[in-house]
């Protein structure tokens, strides 16, 4: 059971479609499909699914705290929500066009600079789906400035000089939102330290007090020490714990299933869901 995985509804490699037939292929017999602020890939990704899997409908919002100056970004996975939810869905759009607003920008930036890329580019690399850094990066590697996404997120490029912030959910107002909505709050990687500043536990305490259901502790960006963390303060605020690649196909070296979520953890957050259900693929 793979509960965060991203396809081309936001920036992933793999089409929805892709994605499900992949993660059969893998072995896997759970997958969630956690786009970026964004539900879009949740038709194609049921219509594809293959037999024997089954799908946990969801995304992955863009949040901060803003009890710290910087504020410090964090990730939602929202598990089984009703798409409809008018606050959650108006939310989830804001935030979509803020991050079309600041691709837009970064691209100014990198054109200021003289490096050929163009915000027209970026788009068709995007399809539709939710923009994002990825696909920025995609158009300098066609430009030839860097080798990978992985390159073009370091500190010369979109880890810091091209970088712009976003216009996120504050978190407090997101579990809110996701359990308004019958969805399944579970915060992503949590004490990813390599990813910049994370958030005390007293912050987590408290999102606990407001529904948060639970901590995502295998992730490739944790230390074996930053798992067993994450595991501890779980187990003393009675939240479950799961496990999951963060899988984006070829923008991330990390295999789809490589982490994974044990059936306890499954039963829990389909048990509290009243949004949508999970869907079972055919035989």
């Amino acid at each position: 059971m793979d509960l965060h995985a991203h396809s081309t509804a936001s920036d992933g490699t793999l089409t929805p479609a892709e994605l499900v037939r992949t993660a059969r292929a893998v072995g896997l017999d759970v997958l969630a499909l956690t786009d970026h602020d964004t539900t879009s890939g949740w038709e194609p990704a049921a219509r594809a699914l293959p037999p024997g899997l089954t799908l946990i409908r969801g995304a992955e919002l863009s949040c901060r705290w803003y009890g710290t100056e910087p504020s410090i970004p964090l990730h939602l996975l929202a598990y089984l929500f009703d798409p409809d939810a008018p606050g959650l869905a108006a939310e989830l759009a804001r935030v979509r066009a803020a991050r079309e607003v600041r691709g837009e920008r970064i691209v100014a930036l990198l054109r200021a600079d003289g490096i050929d890329v163009s915000w027209s580019e970026v788009l068709a690399y995007a399809d539709g789906g939710t923009v994002g850094r990825p696909h920025i990066a995609q158009a300098l590697i066609r430009a030839g400035l860097v080798a990978s996404t992985a390159e073009a997120f370091a500190p010369q490029w979109l880890g810091e000089r091209y970088r712009l912030p976003k216009d996120d959910i504050d978190v407090f107002r997101a579990v809110e939102l996701v359990r308004q909505a019958g969805g399944v709050p579970v915060l992503a990687h949590p004490r990813a330290t390599r990813r910049g500043l994370i958030v005390p536990d007293t912050v987590i305490v408290e999102l606990a007090a407001l529904g948060l259901a639970g901590l995502e502790a295998d992730h490739e960006d944790h230390s074996s020490a930053e798992r067993a963390a994450v595991r501890a303060l779980a187990g003393r605020l009675g939240l479950f714990v799961t496990g999951s690649s963060d899988f984006h196909g070829t923008h991330k070296t990390v295999r789809l299933g490589a982490y994974t979520t044990g059936v306890e953890t499954y039963e829990r957050i389909v048990a509290s869901a009243r949004g949508v259900a999970p869907l079972t693929g055919p035989g």
